[in-house]
């Protein structure tokens, strides 16, 4: 599986419609949901916003008002067929006056998004896992240690009763970590699995 290293766009114009696609890495729905909300905002004047999202085994394929199965499914298609995860798909469409039927929109839709990839620099997707873990102060050090071993990132630390470590790990890893922890601790282990994240 793939992901983008930055957004990549292209212009399709097709019987006096404009296609501005947009595809970009993003983490999860919520993520999606915000960013289609800044396009509305951006285009005011536009027929529709439609957009699809492969995001850590989330999906979604919105039409936006297309007819069913026009838009958001063709694109969902395109990210599925270059291997991509941890993307966001986005078409703003001007409408020009001429409706291009079914068949032409799926056609728009695919066309817009594929050639917007042809630009895209993609890069190794490493699903990872948002995880909390709870440990006593004598072990803190040794945790660190081996979360940046297993390819970890410390995303927050905080000292109370005991020291709370929030870090996002690959999904890979993330057995072996708990595995270890619970040795050094001899069992006195918090931990909590937060959220699948899609980068």
């Amino acid at each position: 599986m793939y992901s983008l290293v930055q957004p990549v766009s292209h212009t399709l114009e097709i019987r006096k419609s404009r296609f501005l696609a947009c595809v970009e890495p993003c983490t999860d729905r919520a993520a999606a949901q915000v960013r289609v909300n800044e396009l509305r905002a951006q285009h005011p004047g536009c027929a529709h916003v439609c957009w699809a999202l492969l995001a850590g085994g989330h999906s979604a394929a919105v039409d936006d008002g297309e007819p069913s199965g026009t838009a958001g499914r063709p694109m969902l298609d395109v990210l599925r067929h270059q291997q991509l995860d941890g993307v966001l798909a986005t078409v703003v469409r001007y409408f020009g006056g001429v409706k291009l039927g079914a068949g032409g929109l799926v056609r728009a839709y695919t066309d817009a998004v594929a050639q917007a990839l042809l630009q895209a620099e993609k890069i190794e997707h490493i699903p990872a896992q948002t995880l909390n873990c709870e440990l006593a102060y004598a072990h803190e050090g040794v945790a660190r240690n081996l979360i940046a071993e297993l390819g970890g990132e410390l995303l927050t630390v905080s000292h109370g009763q005991a020291v709370c470590l929030h870090l996002r790990l690959p999904t890979t890893a993330v057995d072996a970590l708990q595995e270890q922890l619970l040795s050094i601790t001899r069992g006195e282990l918090g931990w909590e699995v937060a959220a699948p994240s899609a980068d």
